[in-house]
């Protein structure tokens, strides 16, 4: 057997691993034996060599996913942040379709079939600098969104500049995709279309994130003022701003305010406070306006819950049932009130797909008398 080590045998106290030889067992054995002798008499010991020995493989580290974006726009819905190593330009394409059928009392239960939304755009992103173009092939203004954003190394403060939504209004920041109603409602209708109060302006927009102090989010900015149809004449610049807290996990607290003029004495304004509370699958929103119209003062008030329930038939599939309410008064010479409840259910399925049934009996502004409407609306994304 081939000798461990070429140097010196050790001394004898360092042999104690060896057997001691009985010399009256094995007489023929010279206990004055030279190390190469003794080595040889020795058993062999099952050592193990360097590369027998079993060393289990480094346990590989996963690599975190990266982070979702909050929506650039409505169209957008979010896009993923860009890894830190990944240099160049970033281009996501996307898009969306609702298709919708629907029958109202109040016109006989004419069914009306329509392309509610058809939209296409790109977000193109780089570490400092995010841009958006979404057009709605199904809309008179085929342009909806076309805006910068540059934000600082941890997003913590962002500039906007180009044609976006105000931030005014929870109902109506939330995503088309996102919100679990058809439409937006009456009271968002109501500000937004009739007196032009928020919705998608040519802007420009500050924003400031502070996640350690409740994730506090202020956004505010100066947007163009509404084109009169009659006269042609645009009015002064509107002021918008909006703050968000985060108190709990499970709760969401906000308040915002749209100021049309607002360097000409804001005579139309509106105030609002929002609530958001989401416990699993539960989701509950709350939102109170007030403020002062061309009509006179008002006062709106918006619920809204839903619960989404996987199915666990197939992966992705899911049921939300989903029941709302809102109330608008309008307080000054030209007294009036409005109302709608709203009830149904969606089927969602892998985030890219809902079908959604839903009733409504509304009373909304210039309506004669209340009446329900059955709406049917397929929609997908990509």
């Amino acid at each position: 057997m081939p000798v461990w080590a070429a140097e010196p045998a050790p001394e004898p106290e360092a042999e104690a691993w060896q057997p001691e030889v009985d010399a009256a067992a094995h007489p023929d054995v010279d206990t004055a034996a030279q190390p190469e002798e003794v080595a040889a008499l020795t058993p062999e010991l099952d050592v193990p060599t360097p590369a027998q020995v079993e060393v289990p493989p480094p346990e590989k580290q996963k690599e975190p996913k990266p982070k979702r974006e909050e929506p650039l726009s409505e169209g957008g819905e979010g896009t993923a942040a860009n890894d830190e190593e990944t240099k160049g330009l970033r281009v996501v394409p996307f898009g969306r379709v609702f298709a919708r059928v629907s029958a109202d009392e109040r016109e006989q239960y004419a069914r009306s079939l329509s392309i509610a939304s058809a939209r296409v755009g790109l977000a193109a992103s780089l570490s400092h600098v995010e841009a958006e173009v979404t057009a709605d092939l199904s809309s008179k203004s085929l342009l909806k969104d076309a805006f910068v954003r540059v934000a600082d190394g941890k997003k913590r403060l962002r500039l906007y500049g180009g044609q976006f939504k105000a931030p005014f209004l929870a109902r109506e920041l939330e995503s088309a995709w996102r919100l679990p109603v058809i439409r937006r409602g009456l009271v968002a209708d109501y500000l937004e279309d009739t007196h032009h109060l928020g919705g998608r302006r040519l802007g420009l927009m500050g924003e400031v994130s502070l996640k350690e102090a409740w994730k506090l989010k202020v956004s505010g900015g100066v947007f163009q003022g509404t084109k009169d149809e009659d006269t042609g004449i645009r009015a002064s610049e509107d002021a918008a701003l909006r703050a968000t807290v985060r108190p709990f996990k499970v709760l969401t607290l906000g308040a915002s305010t749209y100021f049309a003029q607002a360097f000409e004495g804001a005579r139309t304004y509106a105030l609002a406070g929002d609530a958001v509370l989401k416990l699993g699958g539960l989701e509950v929103t709350g939102e109170y306006v007030n403020g002062h119209l061309p009509t006179g003062p008002f006062a709106a008030q918006m619920g809204l819950a839903s619960y989404t329930l996987p199915l666990g038939l197939v992966e992705g599939l899911a049921l939300q049932p989903v029941a709302g309410a809102e109330m608008m008064q309008l307080l000054g010479p030209l007294k009036a009130r409005g109302y709608a409840f709203v009830g149904g259910f969606n089927i969602l399925y892998s985030e890219h797909f809902k079908a959604q049934l839903q009733a409504e009996h509304a009373l909304r502004p210039g309506d004669q008398a209340s009446g329900f409407e059955y709406s049917l609306q397929l929609a997908t994304r990509f």
